[in-house]
């Protein structure tokens, strides 16, 4: 009785896993085959107005090449607007970003620290351009990146475009490859969303959205980049994935900080989602409530998952040689991600070999956790951004090979 328990719970496993990482992408290639012909080209030779919202806290050791770096986007001047919303910093950030006035380069100053989101909410009443553009102090952007952006909403019925993550490292410097080799699947499958109608969640990094969109105001505890998405689902619109349009994404070599950060991703992820939920009803809109489904509900159902058939697959090694040899082979690699964990330091990077368990272990632990904070009810609306490696002209950054 309890062999079979067992074998029902890894079994359960393997096809969650399977399908969630294997057959979800396949029967998105399937649908977006299948929609192709419905898929015009959409030109115009307008160039609407935008609006580059950017919020930031404490961040002086960087912005000032982050602005630097969004005044050399090409897109006209004219027809650009840039907005710097500070969060309550307490550093030198606001001194420097009044250093770009005579550039055009607006600051908005929230008195008392709310977040994010609230931030963002604050500097709602001062953007004019027809197009919103957000993003973070620590990435750059792709000079050619807006335009391919800004045009695909030429298409009526895009609401949101998001750009497309390049995960990035100094030169010599093995950051995190487990998060590299991740982001780039993300971004595979966003492509393969697109192609079958529209993504379930934008780049927290980049992406724009329509201004109507964007001055609905959001719930300070709740993610935009994902409420972007499901907003632009509830107003009749669709999000889309532009692959031309790249930002580069340093990254981080503190373990510890990136735990934090995913749990925080993951709880307000969960929160919004809730919120939300009514976009999982598959009479209301089939495709967009599968699609929800399998690449957020199902992903953060696997370490659950796992966690189970890590046991199962223990109480299975009573029985057969194999499963007794995949027990000590899971544990010596949950060993090994733990020892990376507990090792790790922000000052130097984790050996390949090394960094997968650890990203994979920090991912999961991160998942659980924020799955109790969200059930909890625990809501932390204030931010800290994640201080990633600065993108500076004293290192020179590469891309991970695609």
């Amino acid at each position: 009785m309890i062999q079979n328990i067992a074998l029902g719970v890894v079994a359960g496993f393997v096809l969650l896993v399977t399908y969630t990482y294997a057959g979800y992408p396949a029967l998105l290639m399937m649908v977006g085959g299948l929609r192709r012909r419905d898929r015009q080209p959409v030109t115009t030779e307008r160039l609407p107005t935008i609006s580059i919202l950017l919020a930031a806290y404490n961040e002086e050791r960087q912005i000032r090449r982050t602005i630097e770096g969004l005044l050399a986007l090409d897109y006209p001047a004219d027809r650009r607007q840039i907005v710097i919303v500070s969060d309550a910093s307490t550093d030198g950030t606001d001194d420097i970003v009044r250093e770009f006035a005579d550039r055009g380069v607006e600051l908005v100053r929230v008195a008392q620290r709310g977040g994010k989101t609230m931030a963002e909410n604050a500097a709602s009443p001062y953007l004019r351009g027809e197009i919103v553009i957000n993003t973070d102090a620590s990435i750059r952007i792709r000079p050619d990146a807006l335009r391919p952006m800004v045009a695909a909403f030429a298409d009526p019925t895009v609401g949101v475009v998001s750009g497309t993550d390049v995960s990035v490292s100094a030169i010599g410097d093995d950051a995190n490859k487990g998060e590299a080799a991740y982001v780039d699947y993300e971004m595979w499958v966003r492509g393969l969303e697109t192609n079958a109608g529209g993504i379930v969640g934008a780049s927290g990094c980049f992406f724009a959205i329509r201004a109507e969109l964007q001055h609905i105001p959001a719930l300070p505890h709740l993610s935009r980049d994902f409420s972007a998405a499901l907003v632009a689902e509830e107003h009749g619109y669709r999000a889309v994935s532009m692959p031309s349009s790249i930002c580069f994404v340093p990254r981080s070599n503190d373990v510890r900080a990136e735990f934090r950060r995913k749990v925080r991703t993951f709880t307000r992820g969960m929160e919004t989602l809730h919120y939300r939920r009514k976009l999982l009803n598959p009479f209301r809109s089939p495709l967009f409530a599968w699609k929800l489904f399998s690449h957020k509900v199902l992903r953060w159902g696997i370490p659950w998952a796992a966690f189970l058939a890590y046991f199962a697959i223990g109480v299975l090694g009573f029985y057969s040689p194999l499963a007794l040899a995949l027990f000590v082979g899971g544990s010596v690699a949950l060993a090994v991600g733990a020892i990376g964990w507990s090792q790790a330091r922000p000052d130097r990077s984790l050996p390949r070999w090394v960094s997968m368990p650890t990203y994979a272990l920090v991912g999961s632990v991160a998942v659980i956790k924020a799955s109790l904070l969200a059930m909890r009810g625990e809501r932390s609306p204030v931010w800290e951004p994640t201080r990633r490696q600065v993108m500076d002209g004293e290192k020179t950054f590469v891309a991970v090979a695609r």
